[in-house]
């Protein structure tokens, strides 16, 4: 049977800043650009997490959460620096890798793997060479899938080792909720709930069909993972191939100023998921749904690759100006960024040496 670990950095941005800048250790700190700018959240430190401060969070409503919040602002190339350290470190480890992000991936170990405790052996000197070496605290999950080892990394955040043996993957998962199970986000978990399903064990004893008649052939798969079945493999390559994000008005308007400040925040929004990733992209995507429903989609590619907020919404409003005429009313706005391109995330990656402190 196979092993696979789960290794995700803690509040990665944040930790590196801390770790760069002794003032700021024990304290609350977020990465991100300024309010001024309607900066969002790229990372929020576990100091600043009490506070209810998330990532992705507009900066001016992180400010006002906690009155004594530090921002700083990212320093990407830092944070790609230290990632390609950890993923060094992890290649020490294991030869079969899939990065998740900048901050996370999977690891297959099972050729290392003789008996139980070399489990938690494996797990804890990861950890220890993690922190020996960059000053960073790692989160660990250890199991025979990737979506159970995924959901162990998160029980014991931060700096947490959690390993979950062969055959106790169900008795594991079963208290947890439903929400935690992989490929279940926000939306499917509220209409989950709404059938009276709200722990991963209760998925597991529910009817297929009537599940089915709710989802679709995805029914079948979310019953697997609830029952700590899952058969996908380590691979070396992402299949995400766009980041967007997208916003139904509550009202639907056509002042031209209103519909590009949206596209603004929209904007930024991908701009803080694609720079997290240490993530860039050629072609925008504007997307428009008017008062009649009627859904546009329209695309630029820029001549380099590109991931910030303020190129993205500059040629995502180049696109929308000649849609919005005539006082045509919007009920819907979305910004994407497709085409992408990552140094991380490529083959040459393994081949590429970075220096050292």
């Amino acid at each position: 049977m196979p092993f696979i670990l789960h290794a995700d950095l803690d509040a990665f941005f944040a930790s590196v800043e801390q770790f760069d800048d002794y003032s700021l250790r024990n304290k609350p700190v977020v990465v991100g650009g300024s309010p001024e700018s309607r900066g969002v959240v790229a990372a929020a430190s576990y100091e600043a997490r009490k506070f209810g401060i998330h990532s992705a969070m507009p900066m001016i409503t992180a400010l006002y959460k906690c009155k004594n919040l530090i921002r700083v602002d990212p320093r990407f190339d830092r944070y790609k620096q230290v990632s390609a350290q950890a993923f060094t470190i992890f290649r020490k480890f294991s030869s079969e890798i899939e990065p998740l992000s900048i901050d996370e991936a999977y690891l297959e170990i099972t050729d290392l793997i003789k008996e139980p405790d070399d489990l938690y052996k494996i797990g804890n000197q990861l950890k220890q060479t993690i922190l020996e070496t960059l000053g960073l605290t790692i989160s660990v999950g250890i199991s025979t899938s990737k979506s159970t080892s995924k959901i162990a990394s998160d029980i014991n955040k931060p700096n947490g080792l959690t390993v979950v043996l062969p055959g106790t993957e169900k008795r594991f998962l079963a208290p947890l909720d439903v929400g935690k199970l992989w490929g279940i986000g926000p939306k499917t978990t509220a209409r989950l709930k709404r059938q009276g399903i709200n722990t991963i064990e209760d998925l597991s004893k529910f009817e297929i069909d009537k599940l089915s008649v709710l989802f679709g052939n995805q029914a079948q798969q979310m019953i697997k993972l609830a029952n700590g079945e899952d058969n996908r493999l380590i691979t070396s390559l992402p299949k995400r191939k766009s980041f967007s994000s997208e916003v139904t008005l509550p009202k639907d308007i056509s002042d031209i100023d209103q519909i590009i400040d949206i596209i603004i925040r929209l904007s930024e929004q991908v701009s803080a998921n694609l720079s997290k990733d240490y993530i860039f992209g050629n072609t925008i995507k504007l997307k428009l749904r008017f008062h009649d429903f009627k859904t546009i989609t329209r695309q630029s590619s820029s001549e380099s690759p590109i991931n910030a907020s303020e190129d993205i919404s500059g040629i995502a409003i180049n696109l929308a100006k000649p849609e919005i005429v005539g006082n045509r009313k919007i009920r819907m706005v979305g910004v994407g960024v497709s085409n992408i391109k990552t140094e991380l995330r490529s083959n040459k990656y393994t081949q590429i040496k970075f220096p050292g402190f």
